[in-house]
């Protein structure tokens, strides 16, 4: 056999050798796009699933939006764990170097991990509601969105507070409107040589007379204090909680009127200032005063 034929072997060899590899390339990358594709698709529709389950259990629309983005964020992580398997990637070492880099990166950025951690919290355990009226970090206005690093406040002025989530989880959160019912504490000062007995049935009247007070449990007045120009009182009310503001305003509106016609007074702080002025020799000014007024006395 001659030299220009094993040479022509050899070329032979080597084309389809790369022949063989490229097709090998093409069927890898082809899977590839196919488990991609159909993986994200499928994400997309088990996220849409989810989301429509939720809906029928009646989940909050928060919690829903939430596990949706993040069943998404799962299965786009382990498609394209896959499609980079299908490829040839070596995804063992991969994730390993993945791992490392998030750890570092985890590191660097603790707190925004912190705040994800604080809205996974906020979100599964639920302490507020969107449309709920709250005081959280020293805020106050109503919830509008919790989001996975910040939680969206509209204040009653209208006016956008965004808050850290970790800064909420890490305070006190007051929540006015987690209960139906709210009860309305108006204290009402009267004066000393005023009709107790009078003053109580008056108060009990507005409470009663007024139609968004709650007859049970019932409207009671209570003293809390002797002050130092008042007895101090308490008229205690309950109402449904969309209605406790303009209730209460109703409320003082119809003590201060009310008390009035009745003869109750609702007296104001005073003080008796007694004024003295010494002269040379000591004696007060009344003194001096009616020296003036009287020669003979002085």
């Amino acid at each position: 056999m001659g030299t220009a034929t094993i040479n022509h072997w050899e070329a032979t060899a080597s084309g389809l050798f790369q022949q063989a590899m490229a097709s090998d390339w093409l069927m890898r990358i082809g899977l590839a796009l196919l488990v991609a594709g159909v993986g994200f698709w499928l994400a997309r529709l088990l996220s849409r699933a989810l989301d429509r389950g939720m809906g029928r259990f009646g989940v909050e629309q928060i919690l829903r939006d939430f596990l949706r983005g993040l069943a998404y964020a799962i299965g786009v992580i382990v498609v394209s764990v896959a499609a980079l398997d299908a490829l040839g990637v070596p995804t063992t070492s991969l994730i390993a170097v993945l791992g490392a880099a998030g750890l570092a990166i985890g590191l660097a950025l603790k707190d925004s991990l912190s705040n994800i951690a604080s809205g996974v919290m906020l979100i599964v355990l639920r302490p507020f509601r969107a449309g709920d009226a709250v005081v959280v970090a020293g805020q106050e206005g109503i919830v509008e969105q919790v989001r996975i690093f910040q939680t969206v406040l509209r204040t009653y002025q209208n006016h956008d507070v965004i808050l850290p989530n970790s800064q909420i989880t890490a305070a006190p959160i007051v929540n006015y409107t987690a209960r139906s019912q709210r009860r309305i504490d108006l204290p009402v000062g009267i004066g000393y040589d005023d009709d107790l007995a009078k003053a109580r049935e008056v108060l009990l009247a507005i409470a009663s007379a007024h139609g968004k007070v709650l007859a049970d449990p019932a409207p009671d007045v209570l003293v809390t204090g002797l002050g130092e120009s008042s007895v101090d009182l308490v008229l205690r009310a309950w109402v449904e909680t969309p209605d406790f503001v303009t209730t209460k305003s109703d409320l003082t509106e119809a003590v201060t009127r009310d008390f009035t016609q009745a003869g109750v007074s609702i007296p104001y702080p005073q003080r008796d200032l007694h004024v003295y002025h010494h002269d040379a020799d000591g004696r007060p000014l009344a003194q001096i005063t009616a020296a003036v007024d009287d020669p003979d006395r002085g």
